[in-house]
């Protein structure tokens, strides 16, 4: 691509989920609460196969999901006998306590807050959870991050761009079936892999072979948890809370 300035695959990533968004809000209008709550199922089923096609190119990783699924398709000590057992181990429990302490989505939620507020909607009452759902969708995930990296020091947006494809889709769907407050997750793509972008040179030399593996991994069981929030809301996993497990991941060796 000849025309091309640092962070302008995230600028079209916001663009396509924007996009996106509108077209699934005004569209969804148009349909019936059975409709809507199908998308709803139909749009969980896609994050929960997304985050077990990340987990079936990782075997660690789709051991994990399958004891999370209750215990019964494979045993504890078969997961702990596993080599990368104590990555998940360390990332999640170790991730999830640093982001309860540091209360990650209680900020997810402050923000939401102010968007609705600043957004003059109010009186919605699915704003705050729409956007949570639908940020840690468009966020989680090693394309974010290498993408956002390779648009920085390779100048090359490819994977943002392909990313925002996938993200227009999702999001069309999601706002279609939860509602506008899926729209604001472009705040969220924006100001993480913006920052990304602006750190590129720092986090780079990081991204080697294993921790992108790593990050793919944990990024699929926290995406799968998205998924399994979507489909069985009664049973929240804080996934937000959940986030620092990726930092853990890839440092992990």
């Amino acid at each position: 691509m000849e025309f091309h300035f640092a962070g302008l695959g995230t600028l079209i990533n916001v663009a396509a989920i924007i996009v996106g968004g509108l077209v699934g809000l005004f569209g969804g209008k148009f349909l019936s609460t059975n409709i809507q709550r199908t998308l709803q199922d139909a749009c969980a089923l896609v994050v929960i196969f997304l985050g077990a096609d990340g987990a079936l190119k990782n075997s660690d990783a789709m051991l994990f999901i399958a004891n999370l699924l209750g215990g019964r398709l494979i045993g504890v000590e078969n997961i702990l006998e596993n080599s990368n057992a104590m990555l998940f181990i360390a990332s999640l429990i170790g991730g999830g306590l640093i982001g309860a302490i540091i209360d990650i989505e209680g900020k997810f939620e402050r923000l939401g807050i102010w968007l609705r507020n600043r957004s003059g909607n109010d009186g919605d009452a699915k704003f705050l959870d729409a956007f949570v759902t639908a940020s840690l969708t468009v966020c989680i995930g090693a394309m974010a991050v290498i993408g956002a990296i390779n648009d920085r020091l390779l100048h090359d947006p490819t994977i943002l761009i392909a990313k925002s494809a996938l993200d227009l889709i999702i999001i069309l769907v999601m706002t279609a079936s939860l509602g506008k407050g899926c729209i604001f997750s472009c705040v969220s793509v924006g100001i993480f892999q913006g920052a990304i972008t602006l750190l590129a040179g720092f986090i780079e030399p990081l991204m080697t072979d294993v921790a992108l593996a790593n990050l793919s991994a944990v990024g699929s069981v926290l995406i799968f948890g998205v998924g399994v929030n979507l489909l069985l809301p009664e049973k929240k996993i804080s996934v937000a809370n959940l986030l620092p497990a990726l930092i853990i991941a890839c440092l992990w060796r």
